[in-house]
């Protein structure tokens, strides 16, 4: 698992309170919603606030990519270097 991955596990963790759920147990494969983890539309609302203010990316919620990019860890991770390389961050 790379830092960056387990950072964005325990984002997940702290922002949704899964008080019950370690960074190692999270796959970075695994879905995020639904099937998988389990979250729901309003975990996304949360946890898409809590990148923004951690990131300082914005995330447009007309891109048509956003379902993908919230798919899993692993997605989220490339996703948000992508976005902040844009920014030159």
């Amino acid at each position: 698992m790379n830092d960056f991955e387990l950072e964005i596990k325990k984002l997940v963790i702290k922002t949704l309170n899964l008080e019950d759920i370690t960074p190692e147990e999270i796959d970075s494969e695994e879905r995020l919603f639904v099937d998988g983890l389990g979250l729901d539309s309003i975990d996304a609302l949360e946890l898409g606030v809590a990148i923004q203010k951690t990131y300082g990316i914005k995330i447009n919620s007309k891109n048509d990519d956003l379902k993908e990019h919230f798919a899993s860890v692993r997605s989220l991770a490339r996703f948000i270097t992508s976005e902040r390389k844009e920014l030159g961050a």
